[in-house]
């Protein structure tokens, strides 16, 4: 039988049952972990446990996996288990001052002691690659165990350390979301939200992962609407779309003498074909280019895909909104000439001019003294 062990962290992974007793969910058993044993939680069982395996980042699909739950963990395990649990922090404040002490550009989030002592793992996040060779030496040393160092995600991170959001409830990364899937600036835009920093951002510092739940609900309605900024012709001539309601399914208009109204989608669209002029098809939003979903990596790198910091869109200008609504003709006759970089008015040794420094002017003709 599979299933799935939760740990610290919200961290997870499958494991082979074979004993004929199934264990019970949320009950504390061993299992194999690195060099030794672990302690966890039971998560999901037979159906539920494949199912998921098959489904969520961390699962191994039809391969499988070979490691196996030992046995139900006793009172006097779980007991050791907690213990374990409040050294965690002191582990971290005391590697956190060998950090400081090699003046490595780091943060260590959280640290994990495998049941067995046998492992100490340091979750840290970091913007820059970080040799931190010595500082595994020294934490060897320190705590008389193996040491391992692993980068994470600033989602990540809020997936290990959990909290409740803006919007009073648990994490969704920490609590039901199956894997943390990149968003950027386009969504927003597409839903007309703001792009305010501070309130599109969760506690991790990038664009909130809800942004995405109804994202494609905005997409496939606004392709009945008419494209905002756009001229239609109705019975009053032609009229500038200016806001489409999709959920109310009106459209605020403006005509040439300046008069706005708002008319309701279905009358819209009877009034342009009665007047054979019907509303042009409208292409979807821009939607976000799917990438692969942050992983935890165990080397000095961290890349966050498409994943896009709303402080430093803004700060780089709101005008690409204006620019993502442009059309494909309207880039490329605005695509800027190719300019040659070098040295101005021909190369040297050849025919049209000289260098400066030969005496001949700039623009390649006879220099100050009229030599040729």
């Amino acid at each position: 039988m599979l299933i799935e062990v939760g740990f610290k962290g919200n961290r997870k992974d499958f494991f082979l049952w074979e004993d004929e007793t199934p264990p019970a969910l949320n009950a504390a058993v061993i299992v194999d972990a690195d060099r030794g044993e672990d302690l966890g939680f039971v998560y999901a069982l037979g159906e539920h446990a494949e199912k998921r395996n098959a489904g969520v980042p961390h699962g191994y699909g039809a391969a499988g996996t070979t490691k196996k739950a030992r046995r139900l963990a006793t009172d006097e395990d779980v007991q050791r288990a907690k213990e374990l649990r409040e050294q965690d922090e002191d582990a971290r404040r005391r590697a956190m001052e060998r950090v400081k002490a090699n003046e490595l550009v780091m943060k260590l989030s959280d640290a994990e002691w495998q049941w067995d002592r046998k492992k100490l793992t340091l979750y840290f996040t970091a913007e820059k690659r970080v040799d931190f060779r010595t500082l595994v030496r020294e934490l060897a040393s320190m705590f008389r165990t193996r040491i391992e160092l692993k980068q994470i995600g600033v989602r990540d991170e809020a997936k290990r350390l959990d909290g409740i959001g803006r919007c009073g409830r648990q994490y969704c990364s920490a609590s039901w979301l199956p894997e943390l899937r990149p968003v950027n600036l386009g969504v927003a835009k597409d839903q007309h939200l703001s792009l305010n920093p501070s309130q599109i951002s969760g506690a991790c510092g990038r664009l909130m992962c809800c942004l995405r739940y109804e994202h494609e609900f905005y997409v496939q309605s606004r392709k009945r609407f008419p494209k905002e900024g756009k001229l239609v012709r109705t019975k009053r001539g032609e009229e500038k779309v200016l806001a489409n309601d999709i959920f109310r399914e009106r459209v605020t208009l403006r005509g040439e003498d300046g008069e706005i109204r708002v008319i309701g989608l279905a009358d819209l669209r009877a009034e342009a074909d009665e007047i054979g002029a019907p509303l042009p098809a409208v292409s979807a939003p821009s939607q976000p280019v799917a990438t692969e979903p942050e992983d935890e990596v165990i080397a000095d790198d961290e890349d966050d895909g498409d994943d896009v910091d709303a402080a430093e869109d803004v700060a780089e200008g709101v005008e690409a909104a204006a620019d993502a609504q442009t059309t494909d003709d309207e880039s490329s006759r605005e695509r800027r000439p190719h300019r040659r970089r070098g040295r101005r008015g021909g190369r040297r040794n050849r025919p049209g001019g000289r260098g400066p420094r030969d005496g001949a002017s700039p623009d390649g003709g006879q220099g100050p003294t009229g030599a040729n």
